[in-house]
This record gives C-alpha cells, sequence and structure tokens, in this order.
C-alpha cells in the first residue's frame, strides 16, 4: 500500500456521468448528431448581476456549445452569441432561453436559432414597434464555430423555446409553444406566409402549461414531446401522428417531475450508434434554486407498441468510463439499502462535487459500465477526512483489490495491489469491509 498525501480537492471534470457539463451551469439542451460526434447546445443559467433585478429568476446572458465523440468525455468549443453582440437583443434582457441547432440540407451550413428578449423595432409595415421575446439566428459553416449572429430577428416570429425539424425529404419546420408548426422557407431565416403551412397541434394538455416542444421522427411516426406542468413542477409528456401536421394523440407522459421539486424540465432525443439518448435538465449543482440548472443525459427506448417507455434518470448517466479516468463512484449505478450516502465535497461550491461516505460493514456502491483496456495492477482512491477502515474493490461481485484506509486528517490517495482482475467491460462495486467511516471522493486502475 502507498500513502500519497494531496494538498488540495480537485474538481471534477467533464464526463459522461450526470450532469454531463460539470463546470457551469447549463439547461434546456439541444443535442444534434454530426458524423460521429453528439454536439449539445444548451441555455447558460447564471447567477443573477447586480444590476439584474429579479434574483429569484431565470438568468441568461450567453450560449455554448460542446460535442464527445464517445458521451464520455465532453469538450466546450466556447460561446456562442451573448446578449451584448447580438445585434437585436435587448442588451440588459438576461433572457436568452431554450435554443436548437440543426444543419440546413439546402446549403449545409449549421443554423442555431435562439430566443431572447428584443430591443423594440419596427415591423416590415414601418407602422409600429416589436419587442418582448422573439427568436433569432446565427449561422456556422461547423457547429464549432465561429457563428455569425443575423441583425434582426426572424419576421412575424414570437415566443421562446423554438424547435427545428428536418423531414426525411428535407423540408424544415419551425416549432413553437403552442404547439404551433410552421414550414421554414429554404433560406431558414423566414418562415412561411401561407396558413395552408401553419398548423396548430390538438391533442396537447389544455390543463397545465406546455412549453419546450421537441418533435422527433421514430419507425416513420412523429412524436411531438414537450414539458409540462402537469401540477405545479414539470414532467414531459408527448403526442404522436402519422402525418406531420398530424392529428396528434396524447398518448402519455415519460418522464416524471424530479423528486427534489426542480419546477423545469427541457429536452431533445437523439439517435446515436444505435440507442437513443435522452437530453434533459435539472438542478444538480444547485439544488436549493431551482433556476440555476446542469444538463443530463440517459437512454430513452421505445415498446414494441411505439410507446415511450417511462424514464429513470440516473446519476451514472451514459457512456463508458474507462478504467483508467477518474470514476466517481458517486455518481452511482446502485447504491446498497444501507450504511452509506452522498454528500457534497464542499458544499459551499458545489462544483467541486460529492464524494461516497461509508458508514456500515457492507455497505456498497456500485459503478457500472467501465472499460478495462487491460487487467489492472492497481487500484487508486482519493479519500476525504476523517476516514479509516477497509474497502473492498469487486469487478463483477468478485474481489479484486482492498484498500487500507488509514486514520488521517488530510485529503490523501490510497493505493492497493489488483489480483485477478480482467480487462473488457465490467462493473464495479466498492464495499466497506470493516466497521468504521471512509468517504471516497474518486477511485481509478493502472
Amino acid at each position: 500500500m502507498q500513502v500519497l498525501a494531496v494538498m488540495a480537492l480537485l474538481s471534477a471534470g467533464v464526463s459522461a456521468q450526470n450532469p454531463i457539463i460539470r463546470d457551469q451551469f447549463s439547461a434546456d439542451p439541444s443535442a444534434l448528431v454530426v458524423g460521429d460526434r453528439v454536439y449539445v447546445f444548451p441555455s447558460h443559467d447564471i447567477k443573477a448581476p447586480e444590476e439584474y433585478g429579479r434574483k429569484d429568476w431565470f438568468c441568461m446572458a450567453d450560449y455554448h456549445v460542446f460535442s464527445s465523440s464517445n458521451l464520455t468525455d465532453w469538450t466546450d468549443h466556447g460561446m456562442i452569441v451573448d446578449q451584448w453582440t447580438a445585434p437585436w437583443v435587448n442588451e440588459k434582457g438576461y433572457s436568452m432561453w431554450a435554443p436548437d441547432c440543426k444543419q440546413n440540407p439546402n446549403n449545409g451550413k449549421y443554423y442555431f436559432f435562439f430566443p431572447a428578449g428584443a430591443k423594440p423595432m419596427p415591423t416590415a409595415d414601418g407602422r409600429r414597434s416589436m419587442g418582448g421575446n422573439r427568436v433569432g439566428i446565427c449561422t456556422a459553416d461547423s457547429p464549432e464555430g465561429p457563428w455569425t449572429p443575423e441583425a434582426t430577428p426572424i419576421e412575424g416570429v414570437g415566443g421562446i423555446d423554438p424547435c427545428i425539424f428536418v423531414d426525411d425529404d428535407g423540408q424544415a419546420y419551425l416549432v413553437m409553444p403552442g404547439i404551433t408548426i410552421t414550414k421554414l422557407n429554404p433560406d431558414w431565416k423566414s418562415v412561411s406566409t401561407d396558413p395552408a403551412d401553419r398548423h396548430r397541434v390538438e391533442g396537447v394538455p389544455t390543463k397545465g402549461l406546455v412549453e419546450g416542444p421537441y418533435l422527433y421522427k421514430h419507425n416513420g411516426k412523429y412524436y411531438m414531446t414537450f414539458p409540462w406542468a402537469r401540477n405545479v413542477e414539470e414532467v414531459l409528456a408527448y403526442c404522436v401522428a402519422d402525418n406531420i401536421f398530424g392529428p396528434y394523440e396524447f398518448k402519455g407522459v415519460f418522464f416524471e417531475e424530479h423528486a427534489n421539486k426542480c419546477w423545469t424540465n427541457h429536452h431533445s432525443i437523439i439517435e446515436f450508434k444505435g440507442q437513443t439518448y435522452l437530453f434533459y435538465h435539472h438542478n444538480e449543482y444547485s439544488p436549493e434554486f431551482d433556476k440555476n440548472r446542469s444538463v443530463c443525459a440517459d437512454s430513452i427506448f421505445f415498446e414494441p407498441d411505439g410507446s415511450i417507455r417511462m424514464v429513470k434518470p440516473t446519476l451514472r448517466g451514459i457512456g463508458v468510463t474507462k478504467s483508467t479516468a477518474k470514476i466517481e463512484l458517486d455518481r452511482y449505478s446502485e447504491l446498497s439499502a444501507s450504511g452509506d450516502s452522498i454528500a457534497y465535497l464542499e458544499p459551499s461550491n458545489t462544483f467541486a462535487g460529492w464524494k461516497t461516505v461509508f458508514y456500515e460493514k457492507g455497505a456498497w456502491a456500485k459503478y457500472n459500465t467501465v472499460q478495462f483496456d487491460k487487467a489492472p495492477k492497481t487500484v487508486k482512491m482519493k479519500v476525504v477526512p476523517p476516514s479509516a477502515g477497509k474497502l473492498e474493490v469487486l469487478q463483477d461481485e468478485k474481489v479484486i483489490a482492498t484498500v487500507d484506509v488509514p486514520a488521517d486528517r488530510q485529503v490523501i490517495e490510497v493505493s492497493a495491489k489488483v489480483s485477478g482482475a480482467s480487462k473488457g467491460v465490467h462493473h464495479v462495486k466498492v464495499r466497506m469491509a470493516t466497521a468504521g467511516k471512509i468517504q471516497v471522493d474518486w477511485l481509478t486502475f493502472e
């Protein structure tokens, strides 16, 4: 055994474990598959600055774009646009709501649609001004940017939470809360004015707020999915139709209210490498204030009859974790019935992440889907004081190491020899082998 002193806690990295964006608040994720990468375009919650009057409300001033090729390692490609560089946006609005992004098959460019509070400006007839929430566009040759904002928002379109749906024939549609579906013109900078090209979706609930629609096509059917404030907090629900303009039939809820009463949810759905994924948000990093949210992702499944199976949100999230990465055990797949719990490393800095606290012999935490490229020789853990005792490390229920954690008053890394482990994809379990208390930040194999 080797004990290494560590001077300070390390911040959690950006990884497949939920939340997937772990260094800033994020919400309303619009996911897009481009080749062998997934791009996520979320809104960006921030703490309200002094000049923003509503400290109890959502506050959003810019957008970032993130991507991953393995759904495990996520890269922040930086800012797309903010309220100071979009010419038509109110510079003091802090109301850059849920966006969406798609590629235009007509010219190959990427179009980022974003809603925001607008400066008052004349309409085309020149007789009146139109402020409020509008929908604007940024364009780029690559989903990573650089992005160029249009000087004005889309004429005649007001509101928030746009969704862009591109059908199999290449025709694009703008879906807005209400819920309405309108054909986009080929330039994607304007909508059709023909009444035949605009339809209101019937079949959505008439009681309670319905917002943030996301239209998804599966096995030839159109799934209109949306957040719905059925009581107070939002669930995710859906309607299904054989034709894009309907009629749609309400099918029910596929994601229940968050257990901690986070008021909102907002989502997107993609298929990537043969699996369908749901991207959504929760307030994991802000448990006392649900206007600061974080993007999460989990698998979603369709039943043989076409219905959507109820999604159970997880901490583990999606993707395969390398055994040589820092395995955040607190983002567990399964936890024993008693004897362990999850807590913040630093309650005053939630972005520092969490720890797994073992305090009863036999208590365990399981972390699924770890890729071992080689049979490991050593396991290393970072533990937080006060800790003392022994932990067993298991690979698919087989004990492969016993880690002795000495009593110490500082953050330490402890190592132990691994014996009998195999390469391949396995589940990892950590189990308390003695009485006492041990607090684990992360573990890794070498």
